[in-house]
């Protein structure tokens, strides 16, 4: 395999996050840096951009954040000068942890850039948000956290001192890592994207609504929570329940489900709810494709809103999200057993400690308001349009896809299996075009950081706990990120089926807006990464039987077969990544028409 070329990009305009980090490479590089390892990631996108534009930097692109800064710890210890690491945020930043250790003891200078979230989403269920305030404690001779540059206020001349100073420290006396926390704030690209998208998409466009209030109470809710959310349900004549990830349980699943029957309310379900499957996912009011249908802007302001119930985690859907957001007039209402301030938008204006179940299965939290008579049937028609728009769509195309594969997933495992789905587009492929279905399935993802690092490790100790089939979803990267964990599969893990989606790179780049600017940015080196591996050849390798398959009758048969067989083995759907993106526009297409054609 020829080596890639090392991107070289032309230089960003000094505005913004872009001028800060253009600005941050010059210090460093008068520092002496002259080597930048970058992972792939969309909040480190100033970073990147600004390495691969520096021309007297060589920008070396990295899969796997622990070996990327092993990487650099060996080049530096070799060429004895500092050299900087770029990360995303969240785990990929606590993944340098292990490079950090010994480049403390060992004397090696290394500048560990973690791009981070800003301070307004710490701490509020963010994802891919973790502390990451002095994430390596005293194993680093300095450590800085910059400020949030704004749009027209790049803090150039700070930027560059930080750099130079960074680059100084590391390679000081004694030397070692030096740590830069890097938050921003969207938008990332290089040009910003037109005001009113901005504004749905973040977080401070959501103004309205009273100061939150926390509720506390024990497991079983006394009566004043009962009076608290029935006060609320007295005024909403446009509810929703909206369900995230989340374990519920039986009884919260069977509580949830009848409080939206009695009430007449929509119920989005989030893949990973565990709402979507099982006996109490067959009622008219559950809507499984929220997705698409919130990705129509007319039937997003269409649905505006009043009262918003919350369960479980924020919802994966950016769609739902960005919709949230638009209708900043609604009232939202957390319950969470566990009081977590789980709010990244800052909507919530109520939130209820307490046993979701006890609360909503109680006889005397009926709404007591008038619901509009014709909301939940608008809901209710929008998902029947959906379903058959994107089932026919599919229907007429052969090539695996994203879309294919989450549907072909869930109508072959048998009651009572186990999915658990990767980060980045297997979860989200989960969460827009999996249907609803009355057989259970139990849906499991690592949605508390949101990472990609650990995933097989994760799926085959899921698999200990059951004696149900376990199949893992998982991205190429996010397999290549912990094969290494395929060594130890076949002495602990049960029967587990691994569906690894081979395109070649991260296809989720290709769903932001840094995808548009391609060439300009270097976008298939610094953020598609393609790989160029065989993961049926490395599966092999480790002594785990694997088979590849390029198309989805071939899907069919070995999927079949590895579910009939048992035991530990690794199929390998290669998907065309220009293709699968292109499909999943066109069913978002369909779903919109099918919606106009449904209007009465």
């Amino acid at each position: 395999m020829s080596r890639p070329a090392e991107p070289r990009i032309p230089r960003p305009a000094p505005r913004g996050p872009h001028g800060f980090a253009a600005a941050l490479f010059e210090g460093l590089v008068a520092g002496g840096v002259r080597e930048v390892c970058c992972c792939p990631g969309s909040r480190s996108t100033p970073l990147a951009l600004a390495a691969a534009s520096h021309p007297a930097l060589r920008c070396l692109v990295h899969v796997d954040e622990r070996s990327a800064a092993f990487f650099a710890l060996g080049l530096a210890r070799a060429a004895r000068r500092p050299v900087a690491l770029v990360c995303t945020s969240g785990t990929a930043a606590a993944n340098f942890l292990p490079a950090v250790v010994e480049s403390h003891h060992a004397r090696v200078p290394l500048v560990l850039l973690t791009a981070d979230r800003p301070p307004e989403l710490r701490d509020w269920g963010a994802p891919q948000t973790i502390d990451q305030v002095r994430l390596y404690g005293d194993r680093v001779r300095w450590y800085a956290e910059a400020p949030c540059p704004g749009p027209d206020e790049p803090r150039i001349p700070y930027a560059r001192a930080l750099g130079a100073r960074a680059a100084a420290a590391a390679a000081g006396s004694p030397p070692g890592p030096v740590h830069l926390n890097l938050p921003f704030r969207e938008p990332l690209e290089p040009r910003r994207p037109p005001a009113e998208e901005s504004a749905a998409a973040s977080p401070a466009a959501a103004t309205g609504g009273t100061p939150p209030t926390l509720r506390a109470s024990t497991p079983a809710p006394d009566s004043a929570l009962r009076e608290a959310l029935g006060a609320e349900l007295a005024a909403a004549r446009r509810p929703v329940l909206v369900c995230g990830p989340g374990d519920a349980d039986a009884p919260t699943r069977a509580a949830v489900a009848a409080f939206a029957r009695r009430a007449g309310w929509p119920l989005l379900a989030d893949a990973a709810s565990q709402l979507r499957r099982g006996p109490d996912a067959g009622d008219e009011g559950l809507v499984s494709h929220a997705d698409a249908l919130l990705r129509d802007a007319r039937f997003a302001r269409a649905r505006a809103p009043d009262l918003v119930v919350r369960l479980g985690a924020p919802p994966t859907s950016k769609a739902t999200n960005a919709w949230l957001s638009q209708h900043c007039a609604a009232r939202v209402v957390a319950i969470d057993p566990d009081g977590t301030w789980a709010d990244p938008q800052q909507r919530v204006a109520l939130h209820l400690r307490c046993d979701p179940a006890a609360l909503l299965g109680a006889p005397a939290e009926e709404p007591r308001g008038g619901v509009d008579p014709a909301w939940l049937p608008s809901w209710r028609d929008a998902e029947t349009h959906a379903r058959r728009a994107i089932r026919s769509a599919l229907a007429k195309e052969e090539l695996l896809s994203h879309p294919h594969l989450a549907r072909e997933l869930g109508a072959a495992l048998p009651e009572g299996a186990q999915l658990f789905a990767s980060n980045s587009l297997p979860i989200r492929a989960l969460d827009g075009f999996l249907p609803a279905a009355t057989r259970s399935l139990r849906v499991l993802a690592n949605r508390g950081a949101n990472g990609i690092d650990g995933i097989l490790s994760t799926a085959f100790g899921a698999s200990v706990a059951t004696a149900a089939p376990t199949l893992l979803f998982v991205g190429d990267l996010a397999f290549l990120h912990d094969v290494g964990a395929l060594a130890g599969a076949r002495r602990h893990a049960r029967d587990c089926t691994v569906v690894v989606v081979n395109n070649d790179g991260g296809g989720i780049f290709h769903h932001l807006p840094i995808a548009e600017q391609g060439d300009e940015v270097g976008f298939e080196e610094l953020f598609a990464t393609p790989h160029g591996l065989d993961p049926t050849e490395i599966a092999r390798g480790f002594g785990v039987e694997a088979e590849r398959v390029g198309s989805l009758a071939a899907f069919r048969d070995a999927l079949a077969r590895s579910l009939a067989a048992g035991g530990v083995r690794v199929i390998e759907a290669r998907v065309d990544r220009s293709a699968d993106v292109a499909l999943q526009r066109r069913l978002w297409g369909e779903v919109a028409s099918a919606l106009r054609s449904g209007e009465p």
